[in-house]
């Protein structure tokens, strides 16, 4: 039989522990003042950020931020798409000092990322689109201004006068109006036109439709009652600019905006428009909503300087493949001299390692700085660049990899390619 412990002597043993012995360990954070700060200061992922969204914003605007086309399927597969690949790190190589800034179109970019185009930004929240790209020009990366935006081109210049600005363009068949933006985007100093070309018509997004946030907008007694809810956001928009596109005053007298929603989604848009486009636009000129390598080579051909792998956040043509599972393809078919771009997806800074090591020059974010805009205007888009940009950093170390020019496909692992089953 064992013998059985006495533990008389270890409770004598017991003592109160000293100061001394704990403030190693025990170590409190200096509180965050004011509700916002706070808010933000307990997100930690892009994720929670979401969810702080959804708790401070109308429902109707949060869905029309979150929510796709349709079943939602292309949106999903796009985040899926991410999750399955496994990240293979080389030990044993220094990553002091991390250099996470790459050359992208001919500018430096801090980290390889763009704050993507999206439309209604300032519906989100009153501080709009010069607030994003305010930030972007403090961190030192791209922002690309939508020709929907609810803040003009040289409002958003005269906001943060050396951003890198690019300009998002829906070239239509009124070549009155194509030129009244593209002239804007040239007196705004914007580098780079993305030109998107996956709107032929207007996806269907059934969240929208529901809540009744369409073209014209339709909104419902249920709707009215939850923006009800939020009476902080109501103040802002009651006491700011009333919400319009303002990259397109001027030509208010000619259109409805269900007119400019047609014209902006053109059927007509075809490979004579981007030769007609490139002709015309001395900048870089990159093409947006390129889901195959035929169409990316084939735009490459005609003019392009690059592509965006992109379909539109699933927000147009559902059940289409994710961008991440066409990248790898398009990169070999536009060679490595064209501008590559990824979106769709991104919501952590293991993505964006993922997608350069797949061959993308940078990945873009909408959604991901959204919800922080959201969550808290200014400062929630500076939440979600620092959780991204610390996140990008950390992958990239521990993968082995002190610059963001070295990501390659070696640190990557795609699902059934049994690259690391030996």
């Amino acid at each position: 039989m064992p013998n059985k412990i006495s533990l008389a002597a270890v409770s004598r043993a017991r003592q109160l522990p000293k100061w001394s012995q704990l403030r190693e360990v025990v170590q409190f954070s200096k509180p965050a003042f004011g509700r916002t700060a706070r808010r933000l200061e307990n997100a930690r992922t892009i994720g929670e950020l979401r969810a702080a969204a959804r708790r401070t914003t109308p429902r109707a605007v949060f869905d029309y931020v979150d929510g796709s086309a349709e079943e939602e399927i292309t949106a999903a597969r796009n985040i899926a798409a991410f999750r399955r690949v496994t990240l293979r790190p080389e030990p044993l190589r220094p990553v002091t000092d991390p250099d996470t800034a790459i050359e992208l179109a001919g500018e430096r970019s801090a980290l390889p990322l763009v704050f993507a185009p999206t439309g209604y930004t300032r519906m989100m929240h009153h501080h709009g689109e010069a607030a994003v790209a305010r930030v972007a020009e403090h961190f030192g990366v791209p922002y690309s201004l939508s020709t929907m935006a609810t803040t003009s081109v040289a409002d958003v210049r005269e906001a943060a006068p050396g951003v890198a600005l690019w300009f998002q363009l829906y070239y239509t068949q009124d070549a009155e109006l194509n030129e009244l933006l593209i002239s804007r985007a040239e007196a705004a100093g914007c580098s780079t036109l993305l030109l998107t070309v996956d709107t032929s018509v207007p996806g269907k997004r059934l969240k929208d439709v529901a809540n009744g946030l369409t073209i014209p907008p339709a909104l419902t007694a249920r709707t009215f009652l939850n923006m009800s809810m939020f009476p902080a956001w109501w103040l802002h928009k009651l006491t700011t600019p009333g919400i319009g596109f303002a990259c397109l005053d001027g030509v208010r007298g000619n259109y409805t905006s269900e007119d400019l929603a047609r014209t902006l989604f053109d059927p007509g848009l075809d490979f004579a428009a981007l030769e007609r486009l490139r002709q015309r636009w001395p900048g870089r000129l990159i093409v947006k909503g390129i889901n195959t390598a035929e169409a990316a080579r084939e735009v490459v051909r005609r003019g392009a300087d690059g592509v965006v792998v992109s379909n539109h956040g699933g927000r147009q043509l559902d059940r289409s493949a994710a961008t991440l599972e066409v990248l790898p393809a398009v990169r070999a078919a536009v060679g490595e001299r064209a501008t590559v771009l990824i979106d769709g997806g991104v919501r952590h800074g293991a993505d964006i390692a993922v997608a350069r090591a797949l061959g993308a020059d940078a990945a873009m974010i909408g959604r991901a700085y959204l919800y922080g805009i959201m969550a808290g205007g200014q400062d929630g888009v500076v939440r979600a660049y620092e959780l991204l940009a610390e996140e990008y950093q950390r992958c990239m170390q521990l993968l082995g990899v002190r610059r963001s020019a070295d990501l390659a496909a070696r640190h990557v692992a795609l699902p059934g390619n049994g690259s690391d089953d030996h």
